[in-house]
């Protein structure tokens, strides 16, 4: 899969486990025991993601890299 968007991988203290978000889907998001699996879980949401917005017809935003918070 050739993804592009934007994940960022934070520990959770509260849930035990690394989180997974991508911003740019909206509410794409996953979990795991080790940071690796996160992130092979997050690739695999990514995907879905974007298949369940197809077969609904829903708009995919284009990838746009690193993304700025201020």
């Amino acid at each position: 899969m050739n993804n592009k968007f934007e994940i960022i991988i934070y520990w959770s203290k509260d849930d035990n486990c690394f989180i997974a978000e991508v911003p740019e889907l909206a509410g794409c998001m996953t979990d795991g025991k080790s940071y690796t699996e996160a992130l092979e879980k997050v690739q695999v949401i990514i995907k879905e993601w974007i298949e369940t917005a197809q077969s609904l017809g829903r708009p995919i935003p284009e990838p746009k890299g690193k993304l700025t918070y201020t």
